[in-house]
């Protein structure tokens, strides 16, 4: 089912995949060391230096090598890991991933699926959770259309970034992730009967691996016309939301922007998850305020909100899962959140702010988006404490590590409960983001296992 270009439609159509060349994409790497999950990545914008080369070492053909290849690597740590140091060491970084894309498609090592498809990838976790999703080629909705919508803002150099490598490579490396609502019960859509008929079929999936995280990753192939435009149908009466990927997303409608016409530039590889069906992970991204201490975060939020200074400091573990769950339960009536101090430091829980003070907080913004806590995080305390994004540290899901990354008697750590997906869900339908940094929606999908070669 194709559309004109401006369009405002939900729309995921199949794509002949580019895949590692195992038996089942039609072909063998020749080395039969070949690990397809040391070969998978995480998203390109998580990993260091140190953990590349770990990577490296573990799997040369790792996908971090398209996604993000290094800059500044000396040809000696590189040696026995890269079969071309030069990649890694040569002013370009672009140019080096496009001309390792290239190798890997001449001598084998990817390979394009025969024909177009719509691929369910399914992620199990080691104590059972699942999800399921679609991956195919999103159709792009005009620039500020309706039919996906970011839920938080972007900065302009990742943007660049990731424009210049997809133009580069000629490639789409790694799916955006998103998420829609597809009905539950007898209400739930032809795109959601689709996916679960076919990982419930019992045919063997094409992929069948674990990665070190644990993580199960299964993927299938829907190769038949006819679900496909049952998919498009349903998908065409529904919206999505960005659940991760927001400056790949802009980089599609730079690109798009830029190449105008019918093409190749006039769709995106996303992974689509029915958050009824499949609801996500969704963690907070908690920060370390650097050079300044709890005791005086807690003095300066007094001016704005309740404090409470806690009977025992987080100092541990232990300690950061009874805060959180007491950090969570205050959420419930409005912003909250932990100031902790590591050591042996107090800790204090920031709740029921003053109501002229949120009214403050962006005025233009509604009442719904002035109660999430990242916003009296931002608006409110930022300020107060003279601080700025150059002296805060992000740390994604896990309190305890923030926690453990501040400096006793010199910074702070920054708490914050998790949003629930009705309340993004609530804000982007107004048309409005959520404060940059605000959700770290997972399982994010594994990078290399389907990737769209434009060629």
């Amino acid at each position: 089912m194709r559309r004109d270009a401006g369009t405002d439609a939900l729309e995921l159509a199949p794509l002949r995949g580019l895949r590692y060349a195992t038996r089942d994409a039609g072909a063998l790497i020749d080395s039969p060391a070949f690990n397809l999950a040391l070969a998978l990545a995480p998203p390109y914008d998580v990993v260091d230096a140190g953990s590349f080369l770990d990577m490296m070492r573990a799997e040369p053909h790792n996908a971090m090598r398209l996604t993000a290849p290094p800059v500044g690597v000396d040809a000696e740590s590189a040696s026995g890991l890269i079969p071309s140091a030069l990649e890694l060491t040569g002013p370009d970084r672009y140019q080096a991933a496009a001309h390792t894309l290239r190798n890997w498609i001449d001598n084998g090592v990817l390979v394009r699926d025969a024909a177009p498809v719509i691929y369910v990838y399914e992620q199990t976790s080691p104590t059972g959770e699942r999800q399921r999703g679609l991956i195919g080629a999103l159709r792009l909705p005009p620039p500020n259309g309706r039919a996906v919508r970011p839920h938080e803002d972007t900065a302009p150099g990742p943007v660049a970034d990731r424009a210049r490598l997809m133009a580069t490579t000629r490639a789409n490396l790694e799916p955006i992730f998103l998420l829609y609502q597809g009905g539950t019960g007898e209400a739930r859509g032809a795109a959601t009967l689709a996916t679960e008929a076919t990982a419930d079929s019992g045919t063997t999936p094409l992929v069948d691996t674990v990665t070190s995280d644990g993580i199960t990753h299964r993927l299938w192939a829907i190769d038949d016309p006819a679900v496909h435009a049952d998919i498009a149908a349903d998908l065409a009466t529904r919206t999505a939301l960005i659940a991760d990927g927001h400056h790949r997303y802009a980089a599609y409608q730079r690109l798009r922007s830029e190449r105008p016409g019918p093409g190749p530039w006039e769709h995106g590889l996303a992974m689509l998850v029915d958050s009824d069906s499949s609801p996500p992970r969704l963690g907070a991204i908690h920060r370390v305020v650097r050079d300044i201490d709890v005791h005086a975060a807690a003095r300066r939020a007094s001016k704005v909100a309740e404090v409470e200074r806690l009977s025992e400091p987080v100092t541990g573990p232990g300690d950061v899962s009874a805060a959180m769950k007491r950090l969570r339960l205050e959420a419930g009536n409005g912003p909250a959140l932990l100031l902790a101090g590591p050591g042996d430091d107090a800790s204090y829980l920031l709740h029921r702010f003053t109501p002229e003070h949120l009214a403050a907080v962006a005025p233009n913004r509604s009442a719904e988006w002035r109660m999430l806590p990242t916003a009296a995080l931002e608006h409110l305390l930022c300020p107060l404490w003279e601080v700025d994004n150059g002296r805060i540290d992000l740390v994604h899901d896990d309190p305890a590590e923030a926690v453990e990354a501040a400096r006793p008697g010199i910074d702070t750590a920054v708490l914050a409960p998790e949003l629930r997906i009705e309340d993004v869900y609530a804000v982007t339908a107004r048309g409005e983001l959520t404060p940059r940094k605000s959700t770290s929606f997972g399982p994010k999908p594994r990078t290399g296992l389907v990737m769209r070669h434009l060629e």
